[in-house]
């Protein structure tokens, strides 16, 4: 049961706006009447008396934006929330998954690549290419998570975030996967050869080509994204146009 009703705060704003209304009118007149006794008498006791006025006025309470309280705050929104919705909603279809889990990813792997210049296309193509956004997925090497880290790896990675118990948690596990391929695109200087480390490097991931899956789901996400965003340009084209017919 909710401890209070929408209605009652409404009556008391509706109340505490007629309170101020009515004492700022009541502050103008007086005002206008110290200057119009100011004019009328134009002597010292006519100056006496509209101080006298004037300290009065300074006795009336008047109450500072009695709404305040009810105005919405300001909060800092991501101008691209919609584009994180929509690359999401796309995943989310892929992949079968729950779009908010993959909207929620794209965010992050976005708030991360900004953060380690790293493409939050390439971070998106790993998770894709590892575990197909499923957030608790586990191999049996022990590979955790989105990006698929192995904890007992990188300790010295996860130890800052909350030790090994956050591997499955979403910003934890992008953030330390996200730092592994930095470094091997620091060390190689090539990302093909970055892949090959952080899946292992060993034959078989070779042989079956992850690299070049992981670059070639990067292009489809890329490719993905820019119909995304010509179709959100076309719509909102669309709208201006009919927009003056229906005023």
């Amino acid at each position: 049961m909710a401890k209070s009703h929408p209605a009652l705060f409404y009556d008391q704003a509706l109340s505490r706006a007629a309170l101020w209304a009515r004492n700022t009118l009541a502050g103008i007149a007086v005002l206008l009447s110290i200057a119009s006794l100011a004019l009328m008498f134009n002597s010292t006791a006519g100056n006496r008396l509209a101080g006298l006025f004037a300290q009065s006025l300074g006795a009336i309470e008047l109450p500072q934006g009695p709404l305040r309280s009810y105005q919405p705050q300001l909060t800092d929104i991501d101008p691209n929330q919609a584009k994180y919705r929509a690359m999401g909603e796309h995943l989310a279809r892929r992949f079968r998954v729950s779009a908010d889990v993959t909207t929620h990813v794209v965010a992050k792997a976005y708030d991360i690549g900004r953060e380690l210049k790293l493409d939050p296309m390439l971070i998106l193509a790993v998770i894709a290419v590892e575990s197909r956004f499923n957030p608790i997925a586990e191999s049996v090497m022990g590979a955790k998570g989105l990006m698929q880290v192995i904890p007992r790896f990188h300790p010295e990675k996860f130890g800052p975030l909350g030790g090994e118990q956050v591997a499955f948690e979403t910003t934890a596990n992008i953030t330390v996967g996200a730092k592994i391929l930095k470094e091997y695109l620091g060390r190689t200087g090539d990302l093909t050869n970055a892949l090959q480390l952080y899946v292992g490097a060993s034959t078989e991931e070779a042989e079956n080509g992850y690299s070049a899956k992981v670059i070639a789901e990067r292009e489809r996400l890329n490719s993905a994204l820019r119909q995304l965003q010509s179709r959100a340009v076309t719509q909102q084209q669309a709208q201006a146009r009919l927009l003056p017919a229906a005023i």
